[in-house]
């Protein structure tokens, strides 16, 4: 078998790929859809389950300082003003005068000087600088029309409670989850009684208002995220030497999902690019094969400002207190991991287009999902040689017997061949086939998804097989 095409996965063959095959739908479809919006299909789903459960299990509940919670997503407005997210939280944004449309001014920029093959940078420009650029170079929007001055848009999204309408009923949707766990803090700590150094992670959905080109689950309006605050003292512990040691346990995650190394990389932010709460922070960049390297995950050192600023505006002592009554405000360590923009990742890394020799001699091409086992949706398919002669009875009783104890399939459309090919693609490592030699002798085939390699089994060594295979 030889690799086709590996390098000319785009992102339309993708998007396409993963509708097809039930993993990830545009949203809204059927009414002309809603721009950086998706739905996860049945496999898309199962996906993400096993790659939340397996997070869940690496850093919370396999360890003895991590503790788990599921924050609201709507909270106080008063979060996000102490949060500093109302007042920082935002992009710099122009308003097309005659359609209404917004967009980033930093894009426009950018855009209006490639198409005249200069490259400019704006990165870390402020609202006026960025204003000026337009002015001088009489940028217009891209339907040609003017726009208004550059300001800053925050990308929190309101809404309102209550039912009466105005500025004492506005909420915001959360524009991360961190802010859920540091006002948690205190209950933390006086229902687990933890002691330094501790963390507090969860999972849940985040929201933001952003203007962006849609590139799948890249970036989108709504997302999920899993992440945790790791709380420390910094007189006794050494912020560099924990930071490193959560990038090594982010690394190590990330291969231990199957993501192949050479496509990861650390990049570490430039300071205008640090949002106002971090003192340092670095993504875990991922190579795109129409993009190159985007951010995919990132580890932040939010020092003790999130803490610091709650205690001060809601007037309650956050601080940690040991049992010789000296007070700390802890620092935190943020690793954070965007679960729907993963989700895109693997299904990124694992596709793969290859040239196979048939049964008969010829070559042809087939599309295989090589995600790692752990998790691929489907994890058996249970397939008949043929509908007639007892073969498909057979085959879902095999499928009734082990459908509680892996995630199975039972598949009886199409011919045998092409039955492969559709698991191969949905990533399901083994079928188990079930023919005429089955009602003779009580064996099954059962086929390997990367080799293609068949072997026979006896079904009552089938389940022990299973296990340390899919263990």
């Amino acid at each position: 078998m030889s690799n086709v095409e590996q390098n000319k996965l785009t992102l339309e063959k993708l998007s396409a790929f993963a509708k097809t095959r039930g993993f990830i739908f545009p949203s809204s479809e059927i009414y002309g859809g809603l721009a950086n919006t998706y739905d996860f299909g049945p496999y898309g789903v199962a996906l993400k389950e096993n790659i939340k459960n397996l997070w869940w299990k690496k850093f919370i509940s396999s360890r003895e300082d991590m503790y788990g919670i599921d924050a609201s997503i709507m909270v106080n407005p008063r979060v996000w003003d102490a949060s500093g997210h109302i007042a920082n939280f935002g992009d710099v944004m122009v308003e097309d005068l005659a359609t209404k449309k917004r967009y980033r001014a930093d894009h426009l920029i950018e855009e209006f000087f490639q198409k005249k093959g200069q490259e400019v940078k704006v990165d870390g420009k402020t609202a006026d600088e960025l204003q000026k650029i337009i002015e001088e170079n009489n940028i217009l929007s891209p339907d040609g029309n003017k726009m208004t001055p550059a300001r800053k848009f925050n990308l929190l999204f309101k809404t309102e409670i209550g039912i009466i309408e105005g500025e004492g009923s506005t909420v915001y949707l959360r524009g991360e989850i961190a802010q859920g766990i540091f006002i948690n803090f205190k209950n933390v700590l006086e229902s687990m009684h933890p002691k330094l150094p501790f963390g507090i992670g969860q999972v849940g959905k985040a929201f933001r208002n952003e203007v962006t080109k849609g590139q799948l689950t890249h970036r989108t309006l709504e997302f999920d995220l899993m992440e945790f605050e790791y709380f420390f003292n910094p007189e006794e512990q050494d912020w560099d030497k924990l930071f490193d040691y959560w990038k090594n346990q982010m690394i190590e995650f990330s291969i231990e999902l199957g993501l192949k190394q050479e496509n990861l990389k650390w990049r570490q932010h430039e300071e205008f690019e640090l949002s106002h709460y971090s003192k340092r922070t670095e993504d875990i960049e991922y190579n795109y094969p129409w993009a190159g390297f985007k951010e995919m995950w990132g580890c932040a050192y939010r020092t003790d400002f999130d803490l610091k600023n709650h205690s001060q505006k809601s007037g309650k002592d956050l601080s940690y207190i040991y049992p010789d009554g000296k007070k700390v405000v802890p620092h935190v360590i943020e690793p954070t991991f965007g679960l729907s923009r993963l989700a895109g990742v693997i299904l990124t890394d694992a596709y793969t287009e290859e040239e196979i020799e048939t049964a008969n001699g010829t070559k042809e091409n087939r599309i295989v999902l090589k995600l790692d086992k752990k998790l691929s949706p489907v994890k058996i398919a249970f397939l008949p040689l043929m509908k007639k002669d007892g073969l498909s009875e057979k085959a879902k009783e095999l499928f009734d017997n082990f459908k509680n104890s892996f995630a199975c399939e039972y598949d009886i459309t199409g011919s045998i061949g092409k039955r492969y090919r559709r698991q191969d693609e949905i990533g399901t490592p083994f079928c188990i086939t079930v023919d005429y030699k089955t009602l003779e002798d009580n064996t099954v085939t059962i086929r390997d998804r990367d080799s293609m390699k068949q072997d026979r089994v006896e079904i009552q060594n089938l389940d022990q097989f299973l296990k340390e295979k899919l263990r």
